[in-house]
């Protein structure tokens, strides 16, 4: 194998792509008392940006509510643009989908527990993801239907 055919699997930059924190409820949500109910949603985003060169976005919403009130919603678009060449096109939605994003969930945990804090509130520490386990697991939602559409088609 020759040096142009090695597989290339680069960071070319890490940045915040959007950041947005609201605390609606303020300031009398200040003086609640109660612990709130966090929810986490994470949603992975990639598009080619040039030869070899994609831009993978992990966004990361994190939503706090007090029964029907919003606490804080913090939300971080965490992007990278990785340079990837050489690499089979099997292997190319796996690194898009888990390689990328786990070098950029810790970055994006920072970001949302600054931005908390910033709010007035405790950090959130967001516990580590699976990415594979998630991948794997909308791979087979993605079958299913596929499936699904089969039989009703065939009907």
């Amino acid at each position: 194998m020759s040096e142009q055919e090695a597989p290339v699997f680069a960071i070319e930059k890490i940045y915040v792509k959007d950041l947005s924190v609201e605390v609606p409820n303020a300031p009398q949500i200040f003086l609640e008392r109660e612990t709130p109910q966090i929810s986490i949603q994470l949603q992975t985003n990639a598009q080619g940006v040039g030869e070899g060169v994609f831009e993978v976005t992990l966004t990361t919403t994190v939503t706090s509510k007090l029964e029907d009130k919003t606490v804080f919603l913090v939300e971080v678009g965490q992007a990278g643009i990785f340079r990837i060449q050489n690499v089979p096109s099997e292997n190319m939605e796996p690194l898009l989908s888990i390689a990328c994003p786990n070098i950029l969930f810790p970055y994006s945990r920072e970001v949302v527990s600054d931005a908390v804090t910033r709010a007035g509130f405790q950090p959130v520490m967001l516990q580590p993801v699976n990415f594979e386990a998630l991948y794997m697991a909308r791979q087979q939602q993605q079958e299913a239907a596929k499936a699904a559409a089969g039989e009703a088609t065939i009907q």
